[in-house]
């Protein structure tokens, strides 16, 4: 009995060819993930089972229970013989994979080849073998991998219900008896091991690769990481360098390079003496990946290289491209054709598409940036024609009456109209030059409604150097005067407040004028109104930008009480723009009360 043990243990080694084949078939890799087999997978799988029973019935051992004697391989039988074999595994895991349809078919391929070898056991093994294929289908479980105790404990249960049936069906019943205590123990151990260890073997065969697919993928995404700031810019020498040198480091290559359709970006790695940055394209592979749209690999002979001694001998070349056409290519070089494997050409192949996508997307940012920021910039030259036609007609009437004001109103508007097509050239200006914008417009404002309005300044000084975007003041103070308090005939008061709070500077613009419902309220600057008295797109306007570059926290906060007046206010991060902005303002400053004070 430990004989035969022993010799069906040696015959898993069959078994462990097998799995490591069927770990390279792609019905049996279905089998494993998918929820469902389709009608032809399912077939497949039938037949392959079905004939990997055969195979464990050729391999097993043939056993007279009379005379003791065993032939260690099968090929035909006699009346009186039997064979120990391990038909039941590949039985036992069609139905624990493929389910009741591919263990039932596999169980009678291998069962009526079974019953056709003759011998006084072949009813009840064929029926046995079939039974197998039904009870192991039992244990499928769509979505859930099976456990190795799982499949020991089946395979082991499968060859115990057929020793049952031995003794149950075949005749005579001694011989039969005789038999089982002789090859029943071995063969249920032997076939609930040879099934665990089956499963075990493709398990770690498909977790190994599912591993380095893993690790392969985790390095992708690290080098996206790592090269999205960079490829932000475009594709560029500086941008290029920056990602050779970190694919370099990420994956194992002789050296990196990129180049666009004419000249090399970037080569980092061997050969950098003389591979070298803003040198033309030399290489036909490279012209040949430029024109294909497609991976090219090249040996030593077709990289060209004009130094002799250079010990890059291969590579592969990947196109970049942008909205599906190509600018430019992704190469990795090594120093033997044997180190660019399947493995390898994959990973630069999905990196090349990676890297194409972010280039794609830099290139929708940058449109849309450009976009915003010509919209923007279109509002912030706007100039309201009733504004200034108010103003020409005020300083028409005082040229006469009184000519040093109206000399200081157009030094006031000079200096408004400057600062509102200046600003289309900045990003960012600063809270004193903000400031000494909204001073020259409130200063033609209350030249006239004199004596009606107003204006209070509580300014801390160490803020004035806060850096904000331009024109961000200036439309909200407008709109206190033109919503807030233009039906009101006297007393009409606009209070500015600048201060600095833990890090961060408060901007409050408050009036008393007419106020606004709660309904309003909460639909102004959140999107353009429909209104006879405005749109309110300019505070619209100066809350996207403030979100736009400091966040939801910088959005304008609005109090308003009809009857009583409203408050609207920001706070955003404190930063100080460089100081030329500090001296240009104040030097303006400076020139426009000298200008406003001369009679």
């Amino acid at each position: 009995m430990f004989e035969l043990l022993v010799t069906m243990i040696e015959r898993l080694g069959i078994l462990v060819t097998i799995a490591f084949i069927l770990t390279r078939l792609k019905f049996f890799r279905d089998m494993i993930y998918q929820e469902q087999l389709r009608r032809k997978q399912q077939f497949t799988a039938i037949m392959f089972f079905g004939f990997f029973g055969i195979i464990g019935t050729y391999s097993g051992l043939t056993l007279n229970p009379d005379t003791l004697q065993i032939n260690r391989w099968t090929s035909g039988l006699t009346s009186d013989e039997a064979i120990a074999n391990s038909r039941v595994i590949g039985v036992v895991l069609a139905g624990l994979l493929g389910g009741y349809k591919v263990g039932l078919g596999a169980g009678l391929i291998a069962g009526l080849h079974r019953f056709t070898l003759g011998g006084f056991t072949s009813l009840s093994c064929g029926l046995a073998t079939i039974l197998s294929g039904i009870l192991s289908a039992l244990f499928y479980r769509k979505n859930k991998h099976v456990k190795l105790e799982s499949a020991f404990l089946i395979g082991a249960l499968a060859e115990t219900i057929q020793m049952m049936i031995i003794l149950l069906l075949s005749r005579p019943f001694e011989k039969a008896l005789s038999l089982v205590e002789i090859i029943g123990l071995p063969m249920i151990l032997a076939n609930g091991l040879g099934s665990a260890l089956f499963l075990l073997i493709i398990r770690n065969v498909i977790n190994e690769e599912e591993k380095a697919g893993a690790i392969q993928a985790q390095k992708i995404l690290l080098i996206i990481k790592k090269t999205l700031p960079h490829l932000r810019n475009g594709l560029n020498a500086e941008s290029a360098h920056a990602v050779s040198d970190i694919i370099h480091k990420e994956i194992n290559t002789s050296a990196v390079a990129i180049t666009n359709l004419t000249e090399i970006l970037a080569h980092v790695g061997l050969g950098d003496d003389h591979h070298r940055a803003n040198s033309p394209i030399q290489t036909h592979a490279t012209w040949e990946a430029i024109q294909k749209g497609g991976l090219v690999t090249a040996n030593h002979d077709s990289i060209h290289c004009q130094v002799n001694g250079c010990q890059l001998a291969a590579a592969v070349i990947a196109p970049l491209k942008q909205r599906g056409k190509t600018i430019g290519t992704l190469k990795f070089y090594f120093q033997t054709e044997k180190e660019i494997t399947p493995v390898i050409i994959e990973l630069i192949s999905g990196l090349s598409s990676l890297l194409s996508n972010q280039l794609e997307i830099a290139q929708s940012d940058q449109a849309y940036q450009l976009a915003k920021e010509a919209e923007i910039k279109a509002l912030q030259a706007q100039i309201s024609p009733h504004f200034l036609f108010n103003t020409l007609n005020t300083i028409l009437s005082l040229i006469r009456l009184n000519p040093a004001k109206a000399r200081k109103l157009l030094v006031y508007l000079s200096h408004f109209l400057r600062q509102n097509l200046s600003v289309t050239t900045q990003n960012l200006t600063t809270l004193e030059q903000e400031l000494n914008h909204v001073k020259a417009y409130l200063a033609i404002e209350e030249a006239r409604f004199e004596n009606k309005l107003k204006v209070i300044y509580e300014i801390e000084e160490p803020t004035l150097l806060q850096s904000i975007p331009p024109l961000t003041l200036q439309p909200i103070v407008e709109n206190s005067i033109k919503h807030g308090i233009k039906d009101k005939q006297s007393f009409c008061i606009v209070k500015i407040i600048i201060s600095a709070h833990n890090g961060s500077t408060s901007v409050t613009v408050r009036d008393n004028g007419n106020g606004m419902s709660p309904e309003r309220m909460k639909q102004v600057c959140k999107v353009p109104l429909d209104s006879p008295s405005g749109t309110g797109l300019a505070l619209y306007n100066v809350n996207r930008r403030l979100t736009g570059v400091y966040g939801e926290e910088a959005s304008l906060k609005i109090k308003s009480e009809l009857g009583v007046g409203t408050e609207i206010s920001f706070s955003i991060p404190y930063a100080e723009v460089e100081q030329k902005w500090s001296q240009t303002s104040e030097h303006s400053s400076s020139m426009m009360n000298r200008t406003a004070g001369m009679s």
